[in-house]
């Protein structure tokens, strides 16, 4: 795999020393509101050398750890089906190479081409989601692929009991009656977080990140904003808890940069993917 020359900050080893591949996926096709997230991972290129590769929260560097970013993907616009087969076919790559993926989407629709690829290596996956939107229907507007569909799509992969959902604060009723029967959801924060973490030692486990659990007072740039989110600072320790676990893959959705003209969302995006990075390092 060639290295890509617009890089993430500190993730430029070569590939063959890499641990964590890291790739984009722009692509906002099936975005339910305002449109956007399409522009995230080269915005959160470009603002990360904002930041310092350095972290006081672990006293860790990126520059210390062997991250390799690979770019974004092209994807085809208007083919949510072609879409996430290239994404299935880039982390299927990363997975056989040995490497564990780190996807910057994009809308939420692109996890469910990573979920596929890293299913098929680990059959007993687990996930762990994070997000303001349950994202349980079993279609939007007659479209199952649609990012509203998402942890549904993912549901019929890996089965009942394997998706641990948090912070969850919007959805029609028969999503959170679907949640009820078929996946454990905490919502409004991460409360009970620690004993998942607990139950799911040893178990493969996949991390997908919506940006927009965070409240929108903290992070206004994302297109399907939910008032009632979590702090910077409590999203920052429960990824800390989550990185306790055997993470195979994970991913950081739905920033929207075009609407947040000021970049603090963007900065912050930038901030987080570091320490998620360093928490996730083996």
């Amino acid at each position: 795999m060639e290295k890509n020359v617009h890089t993430f900050i500190g993730c430029d080893c070569e590939y063959d020393d890499s641990k964590i591949v890291l790739f984009g996926a722009p692509y906002d096709s099936t975005t339910s509101f305002r449109p956007g997230t399409r522009f995230a991972s080269s915005a959160m290129r470009n603002e990360s050398f904002g930041i310092e590769t350095y972290s006081p929260y672990q006293d860790k560097d990126l520059l210390d750890v062997n991250v390799f970013d690979s770019g974004d993907l092209e994807l085809p616009f208007g083919n949510p089906e072609g879409a996430l087969r290239d994404i299935h076919d880039r982390t299927a790559e990363i997975l056989d190479d040995g490497k564990v993926p780190c996807m910057i989407g994009g809308e939420h629709l692109v996890t469910l081409g990573a979920v596929r690829a890293v299913a098929e290596k680990y059959p007993d996956l687990h996930i762990i989601h994070f997000d303001a939107h349950a994202d349980l229907r079993d279609d939007y507007l007659g479209v199952k692929e649609s990012h509203a569909c998402v942890l549904h799509r993912c549901w019929d992969i890996v089965g009942d009991g394997k998706i641990y959902q948090f912070g969850i604060r919007s959805g029609d009723r028969d999503e959170f009656k679907f949640a009820k029967e078929h996946t454990f959801m905490e919502k409004f924060g991460f409360f009970r977080l620690d004993s998942i973490v607990k139950k799911l030692q040893g178990k493969p486990v996949y991390f997908t990140l919506d940006l927009d659990v965070l409240d929108p007072s903290e992070f206004p740039g994302t297109g399907t904003p939910e008032a009632g989110g979590v702090t910077f600072k409590e999203l920052m320790f429960a990824v800390e808890e989550v990185a306790k676990l055997n993470i195979v893959g994970f991913d950081v959705n739905e920033l929207s940069p075009v609407y947040d003209q000021t970049g603090r969302s963007t900065a912050l995006a930038c901030k987080l993917l570091r320490e998620i990075l360093l928490y996730f390092y083996k």
